[in-house]
């Protein structure tokens, strides 16, 4: 063999070490993906679980407010849809897009609730409701640390699959970006409409 000919196989061999490397590497963050959205998913399941017991306490003292109960049963079937769908494709950026603009519905309708019931004194002052709120916020604070650690595996995949010349694996194997999870309101945004015990 001449040296050319071998020059040739080792910048050969060296290409496809890289793009197997570029490849795994990719792979590996996509796993760290699903892994942060899999601590979100745990969360999330526990929010979307206590939103029906909160209503079904708050419905003997809302009785005149069916539709802001409905609204909010509503919004957690479809949050709960929306989250169904990321956890099966945690890196789709359309997933995780519409399970943000759920959560922000969802978000939305609590709020309306929280903020019906401060006209009720009776039901802030039921010890179940306030029980279930301060599970709810610790539950929502939760979802943010680890909407945290999702967005940070989410930047570092963007950045590895964005980055030339792994963009010529990603894009050959169909890794496309991911979008980060939002949050949907500021913490103080939602403490202003929280019951007040």
């Amino acid at each position: 063999m001449s040296l050319s000919t071998l020059v040739a196989i080792a910048v050969f061999a060296l290409l496809v070490f890289w793009a197997v490397g570029a490849y795994n590497r990719l792979v590996r963050h996509k796993n760290i993906i699903a892994n942060a959205f899999g601590q979100i998913d745990v969360r999330l399941k526990r929010r979307y679980d206590l939103i029906p017991n909160l209503v079904e306490a708050a419905k003997k003292y809302l009785q005149h407010e069916q539709s802001t109960l409905e609204a909010v049963m509503l919004a957690r079937n479809q949050a709960r849809s929306a989250s169904d769908a990321v956890r099966s494709r945690p890196a789709n950026a359309g997933a995780v897009t519409a399970l943000a603009a759920a959560e922000q519905s969802l978000d939305g309708s609590l709020g309306r609730l929280f903020a019906v019931a401060e006209a009720y004194p009776e039901l802030k002052a039921d010890q179940t409701i306030r029980e279930l709120s301060e599970e709810l916020t610790s539950t929502e604070n939760k979802v943010g640390f680890a909407r945290q650690a999702y967005n940070d595996a989410v930047l570092d995949y963007n950045n590895a699959q964005g980055q030339f010349p792994a963009v010529l694996i990603a894009r050959t194997f169909g890794f496309a970006p991911s979008a980060m999870l939002r949050a949907t309101e500021n913490a103080a945004e939602r403490q202003a409409v929280r019951i007040q015990m």
